[in-house]
């Protein structure tokens, strides 16, 4: 018995995902105009230095005002270093993570005793250097856009062999539609907090493709059964019973996967941090557009092509007994 039309309102939830893609979109041609790149690429794909410490507290009067930009910012700027990008890190906001173009031993031993004199003095415990060149850079980058493009089309060829390539093409939409809304995300993180994005984004990227189009195929597959039993040319019903089929396991398998990552989110530490955001929020996305846009695409694509349960041939006289 169906309990719940997802077809009947398939307009608000297309208008729903067309708001928030199209939000995406705006908010990578803002970062774009503003940055040169649609998402705040980090070191891994541009190169650079990236200078990460904290404050020593141990020191008396080190850590009694939390640090700003400003005060890091005039540092580098007499040294010619004003195109920097700074992030104020830690909840006590102590520490700082700098990333300029590449540095020497000399230069980086010089700004950090510019950073000690002027600003305060900093653990050399919990100092990060890490240097990559550009054409390392673009290399990782180029090799993580590939292997998305490769699991898009893999997946296309997969679902057009065990489904049809209408599916296919729906699944893909919404695929596309997850993995622009988390990078739009992203897009509104650089701009208002200078969040950048590395390796560990196009692997959650990755992440967030297989399980979007899994729960596409669950609801997929049970839509072609349902076919074969329902007696109905009616492809709303034969939608709306699938969704209704599956909903719980779809809902069950979600929260099941997202408690562990909203755990690692929020004590996994600042290296994991915002690899477990990408996930959370892509994973939501494929919930919901499995159930709301994969499937009542299908439906309205069936109907507007006048799909029609195939009939039992009728006995003839002639071969009648």
């Amino acid at each position: 018995m169906i309990t719940f039309s997802v077809v009947k309102w398939e307009k608000i939830w297309w208008s729903v995902s067309a708001v928030f893609c199209l939000g995406s979109i705006a908010a990578m041609i803002i970062s774009y105009t503003s940055i040169g790149s649609i998402i705040r690429p980090s070191l891994d794909f541009v190169g650079g230095t990236r200078i990460q410490t904290e404050l020593d507290c141990t020191v008396p009067n080190n850590c009694d005002q939390p640090l700003t930009v400003n005060e890091v910012r005039t540092v580098l700027e007499s040294q010619g270093l004003a195109n920097s990008s700074i992030q104020i890190v830690g909840k006590e906001k102590q520490g700082i993570s700098i990333r300029t173009k590449t540095l020497d031993v000399e230069q980086r031993t010089k700004l950090q005793d510019l950073l000690k004199d002027k600003v305060g003095v900093f653990t050399a415990e919990t100092t990060q250097i890490d240097t990559v060149g550009p054409t390392i850079g673009k290399e990782l980058f180029a090799s993580g856009i590939i292997a998305l493009l490769v699991s898009f089309f893999g997946i296309v060829a997969y679902l057009s062999v065990r489904f049809k390539t209408d599916y296919a093409i729906f699944a893909i939409v919404a695929l596309f539609h997850d993995v622009l809304i988390t990078a739009g995300v992203f897009a509104i993180l650089g701009l208002v907090i200078g969040l950048e994005v590395d390796s560990l984004f196009l692997v959650s990227l990755l992440t967030i493709t297989g399980f979007s189009v899994n729960d596409t195929v669950v609801i997929y597959d049970r839509i072609r059964e349902i076919k074969g039993e329902m007696e109905t040319n009616s492809m709303n019903e034969i939608v709306d019973v699938a969704v209704n089929q599956t909903l719980t396991r779809s809902i069950n398998t979600s929260i099941t996967t997202l408690l562990p990552i909203v755990a690692i989110f929020l004590f996994g530490g600042e290296t994991l941090k915002f690899f477990a955001l990408a996930l959370i929020i892509g994973f939501l996305c494929g919930s919901y557009s499995s159930i709301f846009i994969a499937s009542t695409l299908l439906g309205w694509w069936r109907k507007k092509t006048n799909w029609q349960k195939p009939q039992p041939k009728m006995a003839t006289p002639e071969n009648s007994v």
